[in-house]
């Protein structure tokens, strides 16, 4: 029975969206270099390390982990026929008028603020890096969420790293010189 004065740990979440992301084939690497990507021709310095980081930093955001949770938990459900119908169609399908995958998208990647929610219309657009690999469903896979959610992340690291890279710009500061927190 379900008891709302148990909370779930912090960081029981956490692991929870790292092994989501794991058995789905994801890396932090390959968001990053989504990131970098995107990122490297406005930042002078910028380092994989730097992206590697700033991911890390945007999947410890339980708003993130929430998605991510939720999204990869239906495509799961999807790939093993367990939705009802017309849900499960629709989500196999990827239907382009489902829009409930971009929906979640944005709602988490809403959290880093305009730039990121621009930065994921042009990686939603443009398949960038993983995103490509997973909006193709190669294998029978369903990724009708995750493809979505993967751009979310990449782009509020990039907005991140954006935001920060500025506030060292304006201190006179660079981005080698710079451990990010």
């Amino acid at each position: 029975m379900f008891n709302r004065a148990l909370k779930v740990p912090s960081k029981e979440v956490t692991e929870a969206t790292y092994a989501a992301l794991d058995r789905r084939g994801v890396t932090v690497r390959d968001i990053a270099e989504i990131v970098y990507a995107v990122q490297a021709p406005y930042s002078k310095g910028l380092t994989i390390a730097h992206c590697e980081q700033s991911v890390h930093k945007v999947l410890g955001k339980r708003e993130i982990q929430h998605a991510v949770l939720v999204g990869i938990e239906l495509d799961e459900l999807a790939e093993k026929g367990l939705l009802s119908e017309p849900l499960q169609q629709l989500i196999i399908s990827d239907e382009s008028l489902f829009g409930i995958d971009e929906t979640i998208a944005v709602g988490a990647a809403q959290s880093y603020g305009s730039i990121s929610l621009t930065t994921y219309g042009h990686l939603d657009k443009e398949k960038i890096g993983i995103i490509n690999k997973l909006d193709v469903k190669e294998g029978g896979r369903v990724h009708t969420f995750l493809d979505d959610l993967v751009g979310s992340i990449a782009a509020a690291a990039s907005s991140r790293l954006a935001h920060q890279i500025r506030d060292l710009e304006e201190r006179g500061e660079t981005l080698p010189q710079y451990e990010f927190i």
